[in-house]
């Protein structure tokens, strides 16, 4: 576990909300509670957090605005939507703002922190192997510890997922990686509602790779992706 981390929970649900926020502290995450959009952002500006987990569904300020805001103070902190099962869609745009993973109402508070500590892990801890985790495409360099895609002395900060299919598509260079793996490596099932998140952060990752005409990911229809480099460097 990464330890020492504060968490900014936005639910508007008090039950919900003082239950979840008991099990992060009894794990050892400092953990501030606020019930609407607005306080949260109030909150987020005046003190850190290293991680946010926010509903969708909150009064005076909802969740997308609220996540696009934070993005805009700070694009590295990492979050977490917690969303209806109804609520697909809403998931989908979350993806686009940014948001790092969701939960589907109800869910498991265990799997909650399982997902979140991954994240956490990926965003913070990184690898002391670094060379094992650098890789030369294009144009850029991509540091998957530090999830940054860099080209000259630009850095795009890429999301946990963006990061993880990157790097799936690297080790697959000019070759076909397969959809079913994918989803089952980054998101551990193969539902079609992870494939349509996945569909979301390939074309993410497309409009990133863009300013180098030589690098372009390939959907492989009915078998799944391709990233073709017609000039990369080595590792």
């Amino acid at each position: 576990m990464v330890k020492n981390l504060k968490i900014l929970l936005a639910e508007d649900d008090p039950n919900l909300g003082m239950i979840l926020k008991s099990y992060l502290e009894a794990r050892g995450y400092l953990t501030e509670l606020c019930d609407n959009g607005l306080k949260a952002l109030n909150l987020f500006k005046k003190q850190h957090f290293d991680f946010c987990i926010i509903d969708v569904m909150m009064p005076v300020k909802d969740g997308f605005t609220l996540a696009k805001e934070i993005k805009m103070l700070s694009k590295k902190v990492p979050m977490m939507f917690l969303t209806a099962k109804s609520m697909q869609d809403d998931v989908i745009e979350g993806l686009k703002i940014g948001v790092d993973d969701y939960m589907t109402k109800p869910f498991s508070m265990e799997e909650l922190l399982l997902r979140m500590n991954a994240i956490l892990k990926r965003t913070y801890e990184g690898n002391d192997e670094n060379d094992n985790n650098v890789y030369k495409i294009g144009v850029f360099t991509f540091d998957y510890n530090r999830q940054v895609l860099i080209k000259d002395k630009s850095e795009q900060k890429l999301t946990s997922k963006e990061a993880d299919l990157l790097r799936l598509l690297y080790k697959n260079k000019n070759n076909i990686l397969d959809r079913t793996e994918a989803l089952m490596q980054v998101w551990g099932n193969d539902s079609y509602f992870n494939a349509r998140s996945m569909d979301v952060y390939m074309t993410k990752l497309r409009k990133h790779l863009k300013p180098d005409p030589s690098i372009e990911i390939i959907n492989i229809h009915g078998k799944g992706f391709k990233l073709f480099i017609n000039k990369s460097g080595t590792k």
